[in-house]
């Protein structure tokens, strides 16, 4: 109904609409409510192309945002034609140098980064960086959103020393610019803590995951999947110094929290399962980890593909689950199936 009413207002009218209902996209986004906010950016771009034309930055935006969001959900098939298309009328139409231009790089390198793409997408992250530092200046909170995303690329690959110096400096402009409270802040926060998970430095990650967790729980709604990314964070630390106890209620609640919040074939809900039938793995609860090691292999390959390193990774874990009940016949199947993955993602 919205939108019927909408196309039949006068272009100013059309044009209100339009930035009501990109408004109530963010909003949506803002909240973790993505399915509903994929809906209303639906509905914004079909406005936005009947106000505006197919080649105005208004139309980039509207499917930038829904790209974005499809992104979120992991339906990357639907996100990366929308990315392209939106890429393609800001350079046409802003030219290629415009921050806009730059976002629209980085959050395309970011489709790739989750796709297991790295090399495109330390492409695209480095020319966005180039342009972003160019037109913005090198402390702009924008390009502070570059370096974060070129610095995780680097983690991912095991690039530690890469890193570290991005999340650092993207780190320090985000909290002068909008203070350390901010949620934006606590994301960052989370991939520095992140790295030094990775790097060993268990009680700095655990301090800096407990502050970006608090920020979190007290600036947004109790089931917004960024709690979700802290509780399960945290519950790793524990797990990987074999606090057991502590980790397992963190791995439950935020699972809980990404099924309610994204649906429960989403990605980040079969890396839930998977986190959590490593912890019983550790403990040698192998029955309770064969079901959720199985249903998060099932999600991966049909969200993200039979070829992600998503899925080489539940395999691997699964050769050493069958290696610990000594069913090695099988072990042997998965470890050659990673393998392979593996050796194709390169």
């Amino acid at each position: 109904m919205v939108l019927a009413v909408s196309l039949a207002l006068p272009a100013y009218a059309q044009e209100a609409a339009w930035k009501e209902l990109h408004a109530q996209t963010l909003t949506l986004y803002r909240q973790g409510r993505y399915s509903e906010a994929a809906k209303v950016a639906e509905e914004a771009l079909k406005v936005a192309e009947n106000t505006f034309g197919p080649q105005h930055p208004a139309v980039a935006t509207s499917l930038n945002d829904l790209a974005e969001l499809y992104r979120i959900q992991g339906k990357y098939v639907a996100a990366e034609p929308l990315y392209k298309r939106a890429l393609a009328i800001n350079d046409k139409t802003l030219g290629n140098e415009h921050p806009n231009v730059a976002g629209g790089l980085s959050n395309l390198a970011e489709l790739y980064r989750a796709q297991g793409k790295y090399a495109a997408a330390e492409l695209l992250h480095k020319r966005a960086l180039a342009i972003g530092e160019k037109a913005l200046g090198p402390d702009d909170p924008r390009v502070a959103i570059i370096l974060n995303n070129l610095a995780a690329l680097y983690r991912l690959q095991g690039n530690y020393a890469a890193a570290e110096p991005l999340y650092k400096r993207a780190l320090a402009i985000m909290e002068k610019a909008l203070g350390p409270d901010h949620p934006h802040v606590a994301r960052f926060l989370n991939n520095l803590a992140e790295l030094y998970r990775a790097q060993g430095k268990y009680a700095a990650a655990e301090l800096l995951h407990k502050r970006a967790l608090a920020i979190r729980e007290k600036a947004l709604r109790p089931a917004h999947p960024d709690i979700a990314q802290s509780l399960n964070n945290l519950a790793a630390v524990y797990r990987i110094q074999g606090k057991y106890v502590a980790a397992e209620p963190l791995y439950k609640r935020a699972l809980a929290i990404n099924e309610k919040a994204l649906g429960k074939e989403h990605p980040d809900v079969a890396a839930g399962l998977n986190n959590l039938a490593d912890l019983y793995r550790a403990q040698g609860k192998y029955a309770a980890a064969e079901p959720l090691y199985k249903q998060a292999l099932a999600i991966w390959e049909k969200s993200l593909g039979p070829d992600h390193p998503n899925v080489a990774t539940v395999l691997e874990n699964m050769a050493d689950y069958y290696k610990k009940i000594g069913r090695k016949d099988g072990a042997k199947e998965f470890e050659e199936r990673a393998k392979g993955i593996r050796s194709r993602s390169q």
